[in-house]
């Protein structure tokens, strides 16, 4: 099985904008979002993933199949210059297969240095998932922060590559 991290053109956006439709139903369980008028999530910062330079895109794709996404910022929560998951999807067909763990640490391996990725507390599932994946990745060699401020409410994985 080959998975790629493919970074998402101008030309690609439709495709992004139409996965992070999926992710944010998806997500729709945890946060209770609503859909719009138009009957659509939306996602206010996309067009600054062509704009910001500390925005990344990249789509996963399986033996050359759209399978997800994964959005890469240069932000941090806890203080430190690095790069964080903005938001992280896997279509269910392609979950437990380890395109997640391979799109995470492709990403990882993008951009080297400091790292933070935060879940918001309902979501145990993706909490389960980073904490592994994140383990698997640095040989145990990381740090979480429980955060509960107007910033940001979970927990915050933070490592170096």
């Amino acid at each position: 099985m080959e998975i790629e991290l493919c970074p998402v053109s101008l030309k690609e956006k439709a495709l992004l904008e139409r996965l992070m439709e999926l992710y944010l139903y998806d997500f729709s369980e945890f946060d209770s979002a609503d859909v719009d008028d138009q009957a659509r999530y939306g996602y206010p910062y996309l067009e600054r993933y062509w704009v910001d330079e500390g925005r990344k895109p990249f789509l996963i794709r399986v033996n050359g199949v759209l399978a997800g996404f994964v959005l890469v910022v240069e932000h941090s929560f806890l203080g430190a210059a690095g790069h964080m998951i903005a938001e992280f999807f896997v279509m269910r067909k392609f979950r437990r297969m380890g395109v997640g763990r391979a799109a995470a640490f492709g990403a990882f391996d993008l951009f080297r240095g400091h790292w933070e990725v935060s879940q918001v507390f309902q979501n145990f599932p993706a909490q389960e998932f980073w904490r592994k994946v994140i383990a698997e990745y640095t040989g145990g060699n990381f740090r979480e922060v429980v955060m509960e401020d107007g910033v940001w409410q979970g927990p915050v994985q933070t490592f170096e590559t």
